[in-house]
């Protein structure tokens, strides 16, 4: 059994699709032709260089490496890591046939295998640092083989995909090929975006959470009540703008730190305390992000709720960083740098 990291697009605009599908595409514009026909890798480079004549022959190397072991080298009963971009979290599938070339698309769709989603909305924290590294890899496709991958994601698998135990795991080298994660650079950004979630997750455990939302509201220059630990009657958090709070607009905040992702019914429930509080608006903020279904159901109340998973909590911290309490900042201290911004390897 081998491990396969697939990207569902540059910015995951094509998630829903395969996940809804449960099939994972070969996105990449302009390649309709039957890849089952090509009888070596370089017949494909020959044939890529036709369709993109104005790409270097290292970059066509690299999407060689790429595009060939979708269509021959990955096997039934495969693993395929899908990172998603929407929310801090993974899908994990198994390949259940071989491969297919749809000759009519549409565009980017031509190729593609059928899955069986085993994982859905699996957190990001569940897995390893190094785990993540490789799944951070700037490529569409990449095998996944360093640190006995392999084993330790069938592990998990056998455990529910609950946090890896590490003191379980035993690395071994992997070989590299030309088509893992060894010859990939990874998403530094998103390693960092790691990085600093396993800081909150330890220093904001359970309502800490609560309370470093409510700095960031705060930032935002609204005036706060935060529930004491315990039942809050629907509300962990109450916020209005103005000096004193009264005036609009009115959010009923709810906050859960719970690694296990939420549902629809969870959202309806702050729906109905944002009316018993006197709200104008709900703001639903989970660490572990929420079941696939729940954004596309709630379009409906868009005017009504916002979700904020881990990605869009983190992007608020930043933004208003400077403005916290500076006893906050102490606790979680960040520092802003620049690098050279890298490209994905699609």
């Amino acid at each position: 059994m081998a491990i396969w990291l697939i990207r569902a697009g540059s910015h995951g605009e094509y998630e829903q699709k395969f996940i809804q599908d449960k099939h994972v595409y070969l996105t990449k514009d302009n390649l309709t032709e039957d890849l089952s026909k090509l009888s070596n890798r370089n017949d494909l480079f020959t044939f890529m260089e036709k369709i993109y004549s104005d790409a270097k022959p290292k970059r066509l190397y690299n999407w060689v490496s790429q595009v060939w072991p979708f269509a021959h080298d990955m096997k039934q009963g495969d693993l395929v890591v899908l990172p998603l971009k929407s929310q801090p979290a993974i899908y994990i599938g198994e390949i259940t046939g071989d491969y297919h070339f749809e000759k009519k698309g549409p565009s980017p769709f031509y190729h593609w295998r059928p899955v069986k989603w085993i994982g859905e909305t699996i957190p990001r924290s569940n897995f390893s640092q190094d785990l993540l590294y490789s799944f951070g890899a700037f490529m569409t496709v990449c095998r996944i083989q360093r640190n006995n991958a392999e084993s330790r994601i069938s592990a998990m698998r056998a455990n529910g995909w609950k946090p890896e135990n590490l003191a379980a795991v035993k690395v071994k080298p992997a070989v590299a090929t030309d088509n893992d994660e060894h010859v990939a650079a990874p998403d530094l950004e998103e390693l960092s975006r790691d990085q600093i979630a396993r800081v909150i997750e330890a220093k904001f455990k359970g309502h800490g959470l609560t309370r470093l939302v409510e700095a960031i509201l705060t930032a935002q220059g609204y005036t706060t009540y935060r529930s004491p630990e315990g039942a809050d009657g629907g509300a962990d958090i109450l916020a209005g703008s103005g000096p004193l709070g009264f005036s609009e607009p009115r959010l009923c905040v709810e906050v859960k730190s719970e690694t296990s992702p939420i549902d629809r019914s969870m959202v309806d429930k702050l729906l109905g305390a944002v009316s018993k509080f006197g709200a104008n608006e709900g703001l639903f903020v989970s660490w572990s992000g929420f079941k696939s279904n729940v954004p596309k159901e709630l379009a409906a109340s868009f005017f009504k709720v916002r979700l904020w998973t881990q990605k869009e909590l983190l992007e608020q911290l930043f933004t208003h960083y400077d403005k916290l309490d500076e006893d906050l900042k102490a606790e979680l201290p960040l520092k802003r740098i620049w690098s050279v911004a890298a490209q994905e390897e699609d």
